[in-house]
């Protein structure tokens, strides 16, 4: 009796549900599942202070995202940029040995995928793939640090409030950001009495509302005429960068 044998189906691996790692292979992947673990981060917990040692890199996932902020002898702090799925955060180019130099605060709670930078070493090692991703995504990250240093020196603090609350937006998928205007006040580096007018401003054309400790966004095509084009330039600069990835710039 002749028997038939279903061709077997292709193996699945299941895909994180961070950008950066969405364009390895399944092989890559293969090298960073077993290492990795879930964490849980919440809204305010510190992931490094300036001069810690960064044993950990985190992969923001889904909505969650981390703030970098620059701190300042009188307690005050700015911050560079913000991080959400797209990217990664401590140890993307080190070994993890070199100090941190920002405070790096989650921002939007969420999951996250953690690894020990050392056992990423491993994996960048074991891949050429691996490590030329992480070569390019400090690229990338470097060009959004760039890019804010020039926005705060040029935007109107109402095209910067903006852009920072539809970066937030396009992290967390929602139209709700946790957020006071005591903290937005701080990242962009102002007093709150600006943020009060500015968004005073906004509240009464019915573009956003204040609630508990969350900004709101009612009118998102309104908010988005009022921000500068720089998360559009950080945003092209990633993809132009990160697509040779998969175009042959970093094999496995």
């Amino acid at each position: 009796m002749s028997m038939t044998t279903t061709p077997a189906s292709p193996r699945q691996v299941e895909r994180p549900e961070n950008e950066l790692l969405a364009h390895l292979t399944d092989n890559d992947l293969d090298l960073l599942t077993p290492i990795f673990d879930t964490w849980a981060g919440e809204e305010g917990h510190v992931l490094f202070e300036p001069g810690d040692r960064v044993d950990y890199t985190y992969f923001p996932c889904a909505s969650s995202a981390v703030s970098l902020r620059v701190m300042f002898a009188d307690g005050s702090n700015v911050e560079t940029c913000l991080i959400g799925r797209e990217g990664a955060v401590g140890g993307i180019v080190s070994e993890g040995h070199l100090p941190a130099f920002t405070q790096s605060v989650v921002q939007i709670p969420g999951h996250f995928l953690r690894v020990r930078t050392a056992r990423l070493e491993e994996a960048k090692e074991a891949s050429a793939r691996i490590r030329n991703l992480f070569t390019r995504y400090a690229d990338c990250l470097l060009s959004q640090v760039f890019q804010a240093t020039a926005c705060n020196a040029s935007h109107s603090i109402e095209q910067r409030t903006a852009k920072w609350i539809v970066s937030a937006l396009a992290r967390s998928g929602g139209d709700t950001v946790p957020l006071t205007q005591e903290q937005l006040g701080g990242m962009l580096g102002v007093g709150r009495s600006y943020v009060n007018r500015v968004m005073g401003n906004w509240q009464s054309e019915g573009v956003v509302d204040w609630r508990r400790g969350s900004v709101i966004v009612r009118d998102l095509p309104s908010l988005r005429e009022k921000q500068c084009g720089c998360n559009s330039a950080v945003a092209s600069h990633f993809a132009t960068v990160l697509s040779e990835v998969n175009t042959g710039g970093g094999g496995s």
